[in-house]
């Protein structure tokens, strides 16, 4: 389930606002890439409590005034920025059709349609300036999409 600022894991209440608000985004981006809860929330205040020590005032008004926790869909590799540089790929799973980062164990998320998991994969790829490899079902590669 993603956060935001009304509705967050009760260890994030004692934070200051904008590392609440940076641990969220993080946390979200966490759980879309397959993260469990446990893990993520621990590993995203810690990230957060970090980013909020390095950052300019200026950076942190900026990111305050942007009132929108961002969904993690469009920060899905803040957690993990090797990933970035990563091909998408879009597997046969046991629930249907799976988009993940190369190195990713586990993937951002499974598709019941092909197509959808494909157009997926597309959208990552390109806004990340990498590839998406699509498998066939018997695990041979199906095509590339270079971006």
């Amino acid at each position: 389930m993603p956060w935001n600022m009304n509705d967050y894991p009760s260890s994030l209440k004692n934070l200051e606002k904008p590392v609440r608000k940076k641990a969220i985004d993080i946390a979200n981006a966490m759980l879309d890439e397959g993260y469990d809860e446990g893990k993520a929330i621990p590993i995203a205040t810690k990230q957060a409590e970090k980013w909020y020590d390095d950052a300019e005032k200026q950076e942190i008004d900026e990111y305050m005034d942007n009132e929108r926790v961002t969904p993690g869909s469009s920060s899905e590799y803040e957690s993990r920025p090797e990933l970035m540089e990563k091909a998408e790929l879009v597997e046969s799973h046991e629930n249907g059709w799976a988009v993940r980062s190369k190195d990713a164990k586990q993937p951002a998320a499974v598709y019941d349609k092909k197509n959808d998991a494909v157009k997926r994969a597309k959208e990552i790829a390109e806004k990340q300036g990498t590839e998406a490899v699509i498998y066939k079902k018997d695990g041979s590669i199906e095509t590339r999409y270079s971006y």
